[in-house]
């Protein structure tokens, strides 16, 4: 009996001790987890618990802007907002999101169907880039899974004015066209960071503030004066408009500095609201539109040939009986002028006077001046989708080619290609380097030509505006101006088009110290006016007229009321 007591003893204090040693053992293993959780594995923990509830949440850069030369803003970043969901969290009944679809100004179908589409995805784009008091209509339904964050939208003060030289972008910022496409790196901001708490619906708990600071991207200023652009395209819309043309384009160059002062185009468009855009009216035709430039290259045919010390003004050559047979084609004038000097050849527009200089001279001569001109190479603008033109290889000409060639045809050019050579043509002969972007310094220009050569062209120039020139609609009452007509056949898909024609018009201002220098194309006027006097020279007039005023230019030349007043005053004195 008392054996068996004791082995019972025994193994109670054998079981009590076990036991004892057992939640001795537990205790300290939870003690050991407690230390190893608190200490070497707390920055562990506390990096997977911001990961469900720290969130990095970026913040839109400001976009550059973009100015003309004298700091008129062209392209602005508005501040806006953008409503997004997280369909994960956003439960709404049908009253609900039919309240929601009138805030965001869409239809309740067309909300439903991105709703149930996007059901198994963590965040969709509601409507974006809206204006913050509309957002304000939407956060106020206060529903779950609704959210909004700050970004900027792009703003073109100067619509469709400026719209083809300062382009625009698309809704995230990246620029799509013009100086927007490319300058986009310069004008592009940095993107910053801020660090928030969220809620397990995605609510904003806690803002900590920027990780990173955005950067804003870079101003650039264009050498574009908004004056003489709103002038230049409201002359250009209005002749487009009269004449019923397909198109037209216009370039308004600093003769001093290769400044583009303008660029316009018709048909244009309203970069602020591309919602039913013609993707046709997108392109800068003044840059990227190649025609062949007619009679407005007599002028260069003109220098090659004052180059040579053969010609001059006053020589004069015979183009009766108005025809010249080349081989089985015939080059015609209006009609027989007979004996004409150089100068009347210009004033004129005679083709086979033209032709029988440049015959005289060789397809190299006249090739090497086009070239030196900027004909057939690219100016250097800087633009996207900029045209070279084509300017062919003159080894294989053949008489009847230089013929054509010396009175424009055979060779393609842009409006901003005609008007550099126009520049070089009336400034003494200086290539500067043409730009879009405003340069505080202006480097020495290439002399191209001789000055004297340079003069005389300009006095050619003044001799197509004066009576008995083609180019008389160009005359202004205060202002001397010169220039060159120019009628060409349009080019169809099945050649040249008989009713079809580019009216152009060329030349500087004032004529005797030039300021600048303009080209006017009228791309397919319809009805009894065609031809580049008639329907191109009345809207260099009138943008030169205004362009003097704008810029300060004093007038070199009386009017005949002020001249008649004069008269009058000394009579009665």
């Amino acid at each position: 009996m008392n054996r068996s007591k004791d082995i019972s003893k025994s193994n109670l204090a054998w079981r009590y001790w076990f036991l004892l040693g057992f939640l001795a053992l537990c205790g300290l293993a939870l003690f050991y987890r407690a230390i190893d959780l608190h200490v070497y594995e707390q920055a562990f923990l506390a990096e997977q618990g911001d990961a469900r509830t720290i969130r990095f949440e970026t913040l839109d850069a400001h976009r550059g802007v973009i100015m003309d030369r004298h700091g008129v803003p062209l392209a602005v970043s508005a501040p806006v907002e953008t409503v997004y969901a997280d369909p994960r969290y956003l439960n709404v009944n049908v009253a609900q999101a039919k309240a929601l679809a009138e805030a965001l100004g869409q239809s309740y179908e067309k909300l439903a169907d991105k709703l149930e589409r996007s059901k198994n995805r963590h965040f969709i784009y509601l409507k974006r880039k809206m204006a913050p008091h509309e957002v304000s209509k939407v956060l106020a339904l206060n529903l779950d899974g609704i959210y909004s964050k700050r970004e900027y939208k792009r703003y073109y003060p100067a619509g469709e004015v400026a719209a083809h030289v300062v382009g625009f972008t698309n809704i995230d910022k990246h620029g799509q066209e013009g100086i927007e496409l490319s300058y986009d790196d310069w004008l592009s901001g940095e993107p910053g960071k801020r660090r928030v708490l969220k809620d397990r619906k995605q609510r904003v708990i806690k803002d900590f503030g920027a990780v990173k600071t955005a950067s804003p991207g870079k101003d650039i200023r264009l050498s574009l004066d908004m004056r003489i652009q709103y002038l230049a395209y409201r002359e250009l819309k209005a002749a487009v408009e009269t004449h019923k043309a397909k198109a037209g384009s216009i370039v308004v160059l600093d003769i001093h500095s290769g400044d583009v002062l303008a660029m316009a185009n018709q048909p244009s468009y309203n970069p602020n609201n591309r919602s039913n855009i013609n993707v046709a009216h997108l392109r800068n035709r003044a840059i990227t539109d190649v025609f062949e430039p007619g009679s407005t290259m007599k002028l260069a045919t003109i220098a090659a040939a004052l180059e040579t010390n053969k010609y001059t003004l006053n020589t004069r050559l015979d183009t009766s009986p108005g025809y010249l047979r080349l081989g089985r084609k015939s080059i015609r004038d209006h009609r027989n002028y007979g004996e004409l000097s150089v100068l009347n050849i210009i004033a004129k527009s005679s083709n086979v006077g033209t032709s029988r200089i440049a015959l005289d001279l060789s397809g190299d001569v006249v090739w090497d001046m086009f070239s030196r001109l900027g004909f057939g190479q690219g100016t250097g603008i800087g633009f996207p989708g900029e045209s070279i033109g084509s300017l062919p290889d003159s080894s294989h000409w053949q008489p009847i080619e230089v013929a054509a060639m010396s009175y424009g045809y055979g060779l393609n050019a842009t409006a901003l290609q005609l008007a550099q050579a126009y520049m070089i043509l009336g400034n003494g002969g200086v290539k500067h380097p043409l730009g879009l972007v405003y340069r505080e310094e202006h480097y020495p220009g290439e002399q191209i030509l001789s000055s004297d050569v340079s003069d005389s062209l300009r006095k050619a120039m003044k001799a197509v505006v004066a009576k008995g020139g083609t180019g008389t609609r160009a005359q202004l009452p205060m202002y001397g101006v010169g220039g060159k007509t120019g009628t060409v056949h349009s080019v169809g898909s099945s050649g040249y088009e008989e009713s079809q024609y580019k009216a152009l018009f060329a030349g500087v201002a004032p004529i005797d110290k030039p300021e600048v220098a303009m080209v006017v194309v009228i791309d397919g006027p319809q009805g009894a006016e065609y031809y580049g006097g008639e329907v191109a020279a009345p809207v260099f007039s009138r943008v030169v007229n205004g362009t003097m005023r704008l810029l300060d230019v004093s007038p070199d030349k009386e009017s005949s009321a002020l001249s008649s007043g004069k008269s009058i005053l000394a009579s009665r004195g």
